[in-house]
This record gives C-alpha cells, structure tokens and sequence, in this order.
C-alpha cells in the first residue's frame, strides 16, 4: 500500500439536493439544520415530495475525501455500499475525485444509502438519512494496510450510530496508534452527539488526537451552552481541536495554544458540505507540514468555496485559491 495523507472512514451515501421553503420542511415536521435518520418508507414519502434534486456520491466524510483529494493530498476511503446502481455510481464519483476506494460493496442486503436534503433560501441545509447499507460497516470492513498508510485517519461522527461502526472507530483507532499515526474526529451533529454523548466523549478523550466540532456540537458533547467554556474543556481533552463558528471564523487549539482564524467573505447559496470542507482544508493542510494558522486559512478557503454554490464537492479550482 503506497501511503496516503489521509484516510476518512464514513458512511457512504449518495447525496440528494433539492430547494425547499420552510413550509416544506414544517409539513414534514423537518427540524431545520438538523440530520434525522429514517427508514425506507419515508424515503420514498419525502422523494416523491422534493422538488427537481441534484444526485451525487456524498455522505460527510467522502465529501472530506473529495475535497482533499482536490487539494492535492493523497486520499483514501473506507465505507460500505451496495451492489447496486447507487452504490456503483458511489464508486465511480469517488475514485473519479482520485480516492483510493478498497470497500468491497454488500451483496444480497440493504439497498446504498441515500441522504435526502433540502436547502432553504437562507442556505440552511436540513438532511434526512437512509442509511441502508452503511449500517453493516464493522471491523472486518477496515483495511489495515491502508489505515497504517494514512498520516491521519479521519473518523465521520455519523457512523457512530450503528454499533459494529463503533467498535470499528476502536479498532482503527488502535491500528493507526500502533503504526504511529494520528486520529481524527468529527462531531458531524448535535444531535448525533446527544444519542452518543458518553460514547463520544470517551473516544474524544481517549483516541483521538484531533478533534473537529462547530459550535452547536462542542456545546452539545460537554453539555454547556457557553462555547468558551466548552473550548476550554476540548483544549483539556484533545490534543488539538478546530472548531468552527461559521460567519465568526474558527479556534484552532493546542494543551498550550489557541489560534483564531477569519472567515472567508463569500455568499452563503447552500452551507451543505461546509464543515466536510473545512476539515478537508485543514487536514490536507496539516499532512503537508504548513503551521497550524496556515491550516486554518486553506480549512476556511475551501469551506467558503463549498457554501458558494449549490452541492458539497467543489467548483472551482481548490489549489489555486489556497496560494491566494
């Protein structure tokens, strides 16, 4: 195995977007800006709803994995899919981005996972969940090889909801530790973390070495309302964090250090994809040796260019902006 800058392990879905208003998602009793997860029938319910959408292979950490990909880092993924059309089309998007993609898909099961989104006018993006496939994600899923390739092995919070994914973060937690390599986490959700807050906690403090978090889900996994104190606390735990405040930027902290970040000035269309950017930034960032402040800016960079447009992979030429 040929080593790899990063390596992000998530759940492998095909993304959906489609415009909606906020009557849209209060007749389906939607709570805006939040992911929910759902079963098959209301999938189809709110499919057969949307508006005209926009298909392609997303789910948080491939979006990460595309994004970096697009900077120049050398990107692998982790994640299950079907043997069907959606998750052949899964595999195309991804290894077309130029990631490395060793999952083999699940055969006689659950259909690929799909994420329904809508997008209101104020660029909120509000997501529903099938996750089919993505459930069966376990250890016998994980490739060692690739794992120990990977400067850093980027962990989607999402997957801690099915129980074999959880044990599967342990075990390559412990696999990259023991080849010398870092771990990194994303919260993903506040409420993904309220059904998971012990179980996060613990892996925060625990197995990760870098921590990815916005304000609602730091609050969210310390269980306080005030960002500073949760800041102070991630600080305590984790040997380096990066949490993002949208308009107001982001902190970037170390045991002995704390670095703020600006925002990039742009126009908000759809902040779908925004925090996937901002970790793909910073870890491409981080794998090619820049300092911590310079990390920050290419994090900020590239989630200002995710929440240009409509849809979460990139549109414009990521290596170029990054030079400025």
């Amino acid at each position: 195995m040929t080593s790899l800058d990063i390596l992000g392990i998530g759940n492998a879905i095909v993304d959906v977007l489609a415009r909606a208003g906020d009557d849209f998602l209060a007749r389906h009793g939607m709570a805006k800006g939040s992911m929910t997860l759902i079963g098959p029938d209301d999938a189809e319910r709110i499919y057969a709803a949307m508006g005209p959408g926009v298909e392609s292979s997303g789910g948080s950490a491939g979006n990460t994995c595309a994004v970096a990909a697009a900077l120049g880092a050398k990107v692998g993924y982790l994640g299950k899919v079907a043997d069907d059309t959606l998750g052949q089309v899964f595999r195309h998007d991804i290894t077309a981005a130029g990631v490395h993609f060793p999952t083999p898909p699940l055969t006689g099961g659950a259909p690929t996972a799909r994420c329904l989104i809508l997008v209101t006018p104020d660029g909120q993006r509000t997501m529903n969940t099938f996750l089919g496939a993505c459930v069966t994600f376990g250890e016998a899923d994980l490739d060692e090889a690739s794992i120990a390739a990977a400067q850093v092995t980027y962990l989607e919070g999402y997957l801690f909801d099915p129980p074999a994914a959880q044990a599967a973060f342990r075990a390559a937690a412990r696999i990259a530790h023991a080849n010398g390599r870092k771990v990194a986490i994303t919260l993903s959700d506040p409420f993904c973390v309220e059904r998971h807050r012990d179980a996060f906690r613990s892996f925060v403090r625990d197995e990760a070495d870098i921590l990815f978090a916005n304000e609602a889900e730091i609050c969210a996994l310390y269980q306080t309302d005030n960002f500073e104190a949760a800041a102070t606390i991630a600080q305590s735990e984790v040997g380096l964090a990066a949490l993002t405040r949208s308009e107001k930027g982001s902190l970037l902290l170390t045991g002995t250090t704390a670095h703020e970040v600006s925002a990039e000035p742009t126009t908000v269309v759809d902040t779908t994809g925004a925090g996937d950017a901002y970790a793909a930034g910073f870890l491409a960032a981080l794998t090619a040796g820049r300092p911590l402040p310079e990390c920050g800016r290419w994090a900020s960079v590239a989630a200002a260019e995710a929440i240009s447009h409509f849809g979460a992979r990139p549109q414009a030429d990521l290596k170029a902006l990054v030079k400025g």
